[in-house]
């Protein structure tokens, strides 16, 4: 994720220094026409990623049988991981124009319901962007360790679908507030405070008990977002980062994956696949990323841009 433009009161400026570099990629008129930022979009793709999650409970609720509930746990694990990929866009003061609203829906609405802080990770974040694929980069660790053997790398999904990397980071994270030892990908999920967590996870569980179904709190919130979500996101973290050069250059210190419609559902909602893109411009909302492509490889940069044609092709780079 690099390029710069706004972002520091909140989400303002942050992004200036990397501009002077990314802004050659395509001509100026066209930077400036897709890194504007539109309230209806922020607002549109907030209440879709709640949309589908209260559409995957529902139709659990009308259909009750196996099959519909391993496809609602699959979707809102999917779409938890989705909260976070536009809590992200509001770290970057990007999702909307409005700032104040931006603030809001970014650490309140996305964030908080799966236990992320936007605050705390926006300095943590901005910090890869700083020193993308660096030894001064903090999630270095996560894409150092690839390539590895198929059976590393089934034994890593192997933790997060069965809920021990969600607890040991949720442990490493509480011992760094006690002093510890800092855990690699612990810092995305720091918190200032825990309060926001608590209390929309509070209003989510009243919304069950409200429906009827207080236990499908825990079977498809709280269980997806332990486990599948924690294997999507490690699985877009070896996409973006994995086996790419530690130089820094964005158009090969990241890497875009094409997505056909099943990867997006699952793996890759909100345009998060074109990231290559993102860290040329980050200014750019993700909205507009896929036509950010578009433009870039329009202006003959396809050659230079490190892509792969699916998700697929990424693991098999990554257990080589």
């Amino acid at each position: 994720m690099c390029g710069n433009v706004p972002l520091t009161d909140g989400g303002s400026r942050a992004h200036l220094s990397v501009m002077g570099h990314a802004i050659d990629y395509i001509p100026k008129e066209e930077v400036r026409r897709l890194a504007k930022r539109s309230d209806l979009w922020g607002a549109w793709l907030t209440l879709h990623v709640w949309g589908i999650i209260a559409l995957a409970v529902t139709v659990y609720i009308i259909f009750p049988n196996p099959f519909v509930f391993a496809a609602s746990f699959l979707i809102i694990g999917s779409r938890q991981h989705g909260l976070s990929i536009l809590a992200h866009d509001t770290a970057h003061g990007v999702m909307f124009q409005n700032r104040k609203l931006n603030e809001f829906v970014g650490k309140y609405l996305l964030a908080a319901p799966y236990g992320g802080d936007m605050i705390a990770y926006r300095h943590y974040h901005l910090k890869h962007h700083r020193h993308t694929q660096s030894e001064n980069d903090p999630d270095l660790p996560l894409s150092a360790k690839f390539p590895t053997t198929k059976a590393s790398l089934r034994r890593k999904f192997l933790r997060d679908i069965t809920g021990r990397t969600y607890l040991r980071l949720r442990i490493a994270a509480w011992k760094m507030r006690k002093g510890g030892e800092k855990v690699e990908g612990s810092d995305a999920f720091q918190k200032s405070s825990p309060i926001p967590f608590f209390v929309s996870n509070a209003i989510l569980f009243g919304i069950f008990i409200l429906i009827g179904h207080p236990w499908l709190y825990l079977t498809l919130w709280l269980l997806p977002m332990w486990t599948w979500m924690f294997a999507v996101l490690r699985l877009r973290n070896i996409a973006e980062h994995a086996v790419t050069t530690n130089d820094d250059n964005p158009l090969t210190h990241a890497r875009t994956t094409h997505a056909n419609v099943i990867e997006r559902i699952l793996f890759a909602p909100y345009w998060v696949n074109y990231h290559v893109e993102h860290h040329a411009y980050m200014f750019v909302p993700c909205y507009r990323l896929k036509a950010l492509h578009k433009a870039m490889v329009a202006n003959g940069h396809a050659p230079d841009m490190e892509i792969q044609n699916d998700y697929g092709a990424v693991l098999k780079l990554a257990s080589a």
